[in-house]
């Protein structure tokens, strides 16, 4: 097990704590915003910046994925408590503390019963879809932000969307130029000076220009007072069937934290040549989430855009989250009065530049390339998230995941050999150079489990197989089990109604090079050891092993 800040010696540490500063001057204001993405007060983003980074840093494998809240957890928060509580009341805060505390209970379910795997139906398409339809959900709110148009950011997209333009008329004029700046600063300094946090840069000239302008009084929405002090231990206090509502949003945030945190910490282990434990990371995140939820926080996931930005400055260790959790503690002690002026277009800026790489534009394109089912695949999950909601979302998400699923399994290679000694065409692949088989035996191969999904397509394949042979000229046909890992009742049943057929035609079934666990299967079938069908052919099959 590795010791917590692995990896820092005396020759780094000066440049682990400079990129600790800078990851402090992205997270502030990015937390910030996503704090109102989902509703809360700016102090529960902060929040999370502090006990829960703590308690990541030391307990995660991985020596560089940044925990924190993000823009997809942010806006899943919203659109699931949304329709219980009013957006930044107490019980709203209560019920996003409490879904934190559930999340967590699930991460620490998912490390100790090695469950992390369930998130493996998450496939690229899907998480581009569901990810895909919360950022554009998001951006119209951050666009009516930077115009100083009002509309409701907990409604439905078609609602924020129709809010949107009928208010343009109310289009603040101060605003508009406050966000333009802003997106020019962020976009060129991104390009030209990437190690610069242009962020914070923004917050502070806006800042400093609405207080010397008094652009406040022109209609220029600010963040306003931000609640000063640490953050302390509480607990929501809500009846048990509130707790249970909140159970599919809890489990929602899990999955999609699970996927995506899980990858990204395995791609930079590989990429830096360290180890990473995938139970550990769960259990870490389960600790962040329940210390979230017991500190004032909100659900705490995995920071892809902060990951790669520590990366690129040359941090490897965790040590990073630990300097932004003293120095955010720092801020709200001492400095929650120079937030009060920020104002909201810059915050919506700054979210926007953030959002845009999640709508997956790209991603989408090259899916249209690649596979058009899978781009199908993405395509819904990102219509049925953006307009009928984050859990159906991802509810559509695992049934098309498994959809995906039975379509590929139920479309395995299978290579079929005649009785020639020569191979044929196969009937969904080639067949594999240099197999022969002997005279009167034709040999299919399966390249997959038989299961309820296949058995019937493998079935016909082996009878096209005979009926395409000179009549009578089949004698034997074997099965070869070389790449069958599991053999369901269905597909046994398959192997049955198959060997009913080519009895009829006087034909002998048999299996070859059977794996010992799916021998066990087929001894409990029935299809094996002292039956009929595999005694009758034992001959055929030691000469084709042979």
């Amino acid at each position: 097990m590795q010791r917590p800040l692995t990896g820092l010696t005396r020759r780094n540490v000066g440049r682990e704590l400079l990129a600790g500063v800078t990851l402090l001057a992205i997270a502030i204001p990015l937390n910030i915003g996503y704090a109102q993405i989902a509703g809360l007060p700016p102090t529960a983003g902060l929040y999370a910046l502090v006990v829960p980074a703590v308690v990541y840093a030391l307990t995660v494998s991985s020596r560089q994925l940044v925990a924190s809240p993000d823009a997809a957890a942010a806006a899943l928060v919203a659109s699931s408590i949304g329709g219980l509580a009013v957006a930044g009341s107490a019980d709203y805060v209560t019920l996003a503390l409490a879904q934190a505390i559930i999340g967590g209970v699930m991460f620490l379910l998912l490390a100790v019963f090695k469950l992390g795997f369930l998130a493996n139906f998450l496939s690229k398409p899907i998480l581009v879809g569901f990810v895909g339809g919360l950022a554009l959900d998001i951006l119209v709110a951050q666009v009516a932000k930077m115009l100083g148009v009002r509309i409701d950011s907990g409604g439905e997209f078609v609602d924020k969307v129709a809010g949107l333009f009928t208010g343009l008329d109310t289009l603040n004029w101060w605003s508009v130029l406050i966000s333009v700046v802003s997106l020019a600063i962020l976009l060129l300094g991104r390009r030209f000076a990437r190690a610069v946090p242009w962020a914070l840069v923004v917050l502070v000239l806006a800042t400093v220009g609405v207080v010397i302008a008094d652009l406040d009084d022109a209609g220029v929405a600010v963040l306003g007072p931000v609640e000063a002090g640490p953050p302390t231990l509480t607990w929501p206090v809500i009846d048990w069937t509130t707790w249970l509502v909140l159970i599919p949003s809890a489990m929602a945030l899990t999955l999609v934290t699970t996927a995506e945190g899980l990858l990204v910490s395995r791609s930079y282990g590989e990429q830096r040549d360290y180890a990473t434990s995938p139970n550990r990371d769960l259990f870490a995140f389960g600790l962040g989430n329940l210390a979230a939820g017991a500190t004032g926080g909100f659900t705490v996931g995995s920071s892809t855009s902060r990951t790669a930005a520590m990366d690129q400055a040359g941090s490897r260790t965790q040590l990073p989250s630990l300097v932004t959790a003293l120095g955010t503690l720092v801020l709200l002690v001492f400095g929650t009065g120079l937030l009060e002026d920020i104002p909201s277009p810059a915050i919506g800026a700054i979210v926007a530049v953030a959002i845009v790489p999640l709508l997956g534009i790209r991603e989408f394109a090259r899916l249209w390339r690649a596979d058009r089912f899978e781009f199908a695949i993405a395509a819904a999950c990102f219509l049925v998230t953006l307009f009928i909601g984050s859990i159906p979302g991802i509810l559509v998400a695992f049934v098309l995941a498994l959809v995906n699923l039975a379509k590929r399994a139920a479309n395995p290679a299978i290579d079929v050999l005649a009785s020639t000694g020569e191979p044929t065409e196969s009937l969904l692949d080639e067949a594999p150079a240099g197999s022969v088989t002997a005279p009167g035996v034709i040999v299919v191969r399966l390249a997959a489990p038989l299961f309820f999904a296949n058995g019937a397509i493998f079935g016909d394949a082996v009878k096209r197989a005979v009926e395409a042979a000179p009549e009578a000229s089949v004698r034997h046909v074997v099965i070869d089990m070389e790449a069958v890992t599991d053999v369901d009742v269905t597909g046994a049943e398959s192997f049955a109604a198959l060997q009913e057929w080519l009895t009829a035609r006087d034909i002998d079934l048999g299996f070859s090079r059977v794996r010992p666990d799916a021998r066990a299967r087929l001894v409990d079938l029935g299809l094996l050891g002292d039956n009929a069908v595999y005694e009758t052919n034992r001959a055929a099959i030691a000469a084709l092993e042979n």
